[in-house]
């Protein structure tokens, strides 16, 4: 009767692991409350941010892999707009999950937004003192990098690749986390397999799908995803050299896939408010990342391929 229970036991404890979309809007409310005020580079808000992810970090277990702890400094420029403190204070938060292989996957999305309108991009008519709560932009993809993170420390399971999860600092003003990170790494890169990013993954439309970029990244792709199915839908696009932090390192000849739900009437304005995220959506988005990450685990270390 012991052992039949212990069997039993062994599913909770799996599910217990996988995403939760409970979870998934916590961190969405958090980040992209108006208490957060849109997360600005340089803010105090987005410098609580920080704090926040490095206390999961933390939580879980992850070994610090930044320069002081988990964060990697660096000064970030406002370049879009003149403003009178065009350089600002910037940190990725960097997590380690070391299951002593010889090579890494890195899981990233980005954690700053626009904050109260006064950095630029902003598509508002009138920008200036409104708060951009960012909760798809990038919310979304942190609570994505997070409950990945969750996962992968707590389910038992030691994966033939390490895991490093990054969340990147000042995407907005140009991707410049995911650069300097590539430019001064914490990791050779020499040792990187391949990037998973997300940016934009808590608006699904059942019409369109999931966006999976990077496809034509790496010739191991196409099997990856051989046979793969999920209740939501998804499709592939070769290029990985655009959206968000994954086109750096594309930049650096480094395979990636980027996840993405597409744009939407409330995509840079201050109308993008946590109380339209689909956590539910965003759960299966998670679930089918786990499918694809464990499934390219199993292959050897992928060769970038350049898209045409």
């Amino acid at each position: 009767m012991r052992f039949f229970l212990l069997l039993l036991c062994f599913p909770l404890v799996s599910l217990a692991q996988e995403p939760a979309s409970q979870r998934i809007r916590k961190h969405v409310q958090f980040l992209a409350s108006d208490v957060m005020k849109g997360r600005g580079t340089g803010s105090p808000e987005n410098a609580k941010a920080a704090r926040y992810i490095e206390k999961q970090f933390r939580r879980y277990g992850l070994t610090p892999l930044g320069t002081n702890g988990y964060r990697q400094a660096f000064t970030a420029k406002v370049r879009r707009v003149v403003v009178p403190d065009s350089l600002r204070p910037a940190e990725n938060v960097i997590g380690f999950l070391d299951n002593g292989a010889p090579y890494t996957i890195v899981i990233g999305a980005h954690y700053d937004h626009l904050g109260m309108g006064r950095q630029g991009s902003s598509l508002d008519s009138l920008p200036q003192d409104k708060i951009h709560n960012g909760a798809d932009d990038n919310a979304s993809g942190v609570a994505g990098l997070l409950e990945l993170a969750r996962h992968y420390a707590k389910n038992g399971v030691k994966e033939p690749y390490n895991l490093l999860f990054m969340a990147f600092g000042a995407e907005e003003l140009g991707l410049q986390g995911s650069r300097y990170f590539l430019n001064n790494p914490t990791l050779p890169l020499d040792k990187l397999n391949f990037m998973i990013c997300m940016d934009m993954i808590g608006r699904y439309n059942p019409d369109r799908g999931v966006g999976i970029g990077g496809y034509g990244t790496s010739a191991t792709w196409p099997d990856v995803f051989t046979g793969v199915t999920s209740p939501i839908k998804f499709f592939t696009d070769r290029a990985g050299n655009g959206g968000s932090d994954n086109a750096a390192f594309y930049a650096k000849q480094i395979p990636v896939l980027f996840f993405h739900t597409g744009g939407h009437p409330d995509y840079h304005k201050p109308s993008d408010d946590p109380n339209k995220i689909d956590v539910d959506a965003e759960k299966y988005i998670l679930d089918l990342e786990i499918t694809l990450l464990n499934r390219a685990m199993q292959h050897p270390k992928m060769t970038f391929t350049p898209v045409k």
